[in-house]
């Protein structure tokens, strides 16, 4: 049976779903985390090789994060209206979905990345960043499979599962890491095959556990339906295109940081891992969001989706405040955990405490987000997501490069621009939840 998310407290509802969901966040940053250390061990061009790669790798994955949270919404709708066999014919073919978008982001990926890279890397560090995306690039469907398994299970209202493996996994990887790079001597090219054969464990893992689930049929039963394909599609490309503009974004930012050195490439890159740390509650709560509203949308429960919002909204700028806090305090600390580098440790502690203000921006944009997926009208995503991630930032860096500005006026800029976004989904929200029936 699947958890009834239109019953019981919301208060006890958004816990249930949202702390699991940020413990195996954590887990999973964990990933990122334990793979920037190794780098910087093994040299500060590493360290840049793997920040740039991150950026250009994400744009990939965002496209199969998107598609997944609609799989959420959609199966999570069926639920609430006591849809089971509806489900259930989701399901499969969201599974067939992510097999044929994995093969198509991992062509699309191997064509493409040599241009990104080479648009942005020192030479120093090109064949490193290279060497690392391609074959992260070979391992797609492993990463499909786990977003996908995952969105189902969230629609069921299981986040526990998601948790217990991103636990196992993100403990393996440093080992994996360690053994890649000190005693087989793999460089870079370790650590991605030490995230591939992680990520490996995770879909077969989350596979296991959707196949235990009243959502699972066998594909025995599977029924090809082109139009619930082009529905996943037009459901999850507004998310799919936010994912993909704030990848592209990180792109946009290191292109124009890139000039300041490769100690500020690093930095940022740092910075961003130590910030996503500190953004996994929020996280966890958009993830708890998306699947308490999207089944109280599908059982007509319409009362309980602003209650919700408020709520989670409130969560997360508690937590908003613990981050930017810590950042102002120990930024410092937190940099130097993950290189030796002074230079580095200075760039990264200087994004962190600028940029960190953003994280209250963020929460509102997470949430928001997630109702208008769960309500199932998230249009507008795509063009918050094009203006906060290109529109705005390339006219204002390139702006700001030409005036020859420090650094700091660059992540100020990025903090003007998110909360200018946030502002403008909270307003879209509000009167978007007044056209709901009402109770």
């Amino acid at each position: 049976m699947h958890a009834d998310l239109t019953q019981g407290t919301i208060r006890h509802n958004i816990m249930k779903l949202a702390i699991p969901a940020i413990i195996g966040y954590f887990f999973h940053t964990l990933f990122n985390v334990t793979d920037t250390f190794f780098a910087g061990l093994i040299s500060t061009q590493a360290l840049a090789a793997l920040s740039l790669s991150s950026s250009v790798f994400f744009m990939i994955l965002a496209l199969g994060i998107g598609m997944s949270e609609a799989v959420t919404s959609l199966v999570g709708n069926a639920l609430g209206k006591q849809q089971i066999e509806q489900a259930r014919h989701i399901a499969l073919n969201a599974m067939v979905f992510a097999l044929l978008l994995s093969i198509t982001l991992s062509v699309v990926g191997v064509i493409c990345v040599p241009f990104l890279v080479d648009a942005l890397a020192d030479p120093s560090y090109t064949k490193i960043a290279l060497e690392y995306i391609y074959l992260i690039l070979y391992g797609t469907l492993f990463f499909m499979g786990a977003f996908f398994s995952n969105a189902l299970l969230n629609a069921t209202g299981d986040t526990v599962s998601f948790r217990n493996i991103l636990i196992f996994t993100s403990l393996l990887n440093i080992v994996l890491d360690y053994l890649c790079i000190y005693l087989l001597d793999m460089g870079v090219y370790g650590i991605a095959m030490a995230t591939i054969v992680s990520e490996a464990i995770v879909f077969g893992y989350l596979f296991m556990k959707v196949r235990k689930t009243q959502l699972w049929s066998g594909f025995g039963s599977f029924r090809y339906d082109p139009t619930l394909m082009r529905e996943i599609l037009t459901q999850g490309l507004p998310p799919s295109i936010n994912m993909f503009m704030i990848a592209f974004g990180m792109y946009i930012i290191t292109y124009f940081i890139a000039p300041f050195g490769k100690e500020a490439v690093a930095g940022l890159g740092i910075g961003m891992r130590i910030e996503q740390i500190f953004l996994l509650p929020v996280i966890g709560i958009s993830v708890a969001t998306l699947a308490i509203i999207s089944q109280n949308n599908g059982a007509q429960r319409y009362e309980r989706i602003r209650p919700t919002i408020r709520l989670t909204i409130l969560y997360g700028w508690m937590i908003s405040t613990v981050g930017v806090l810590s950042f102002f305090l120990f930024a410092n600390y937190f940099a130097s955990l993950l290189t030796a580098d002074t230079n580095v440790v200075a760039q990264t502690t200087l994004y962190l405490r600028v940029c960190g203000l953003a994280s209250y921006a963020f929460v509102v944009i997470f949430v928001s987000i997630s109702m208008l997926q769960g309500i199932k009208q998230p249009a507008v995503v795509i063009p918050v997501s094009i203006y906060r991630q290109v529109l705005a930032p390339i006219p204002v860096f390139a702006l700001l490069a030409w005036l020859d500005m420090d650094i700091i006026a660059f992540w100020i800029g990025i903090d003007v621009i998110v909360f200018s976004s946030a502002l403008f989904l909270w307003w879209y929200g509000e009167k978007t939840l007044a056209t709901l029936p009402r109770e």
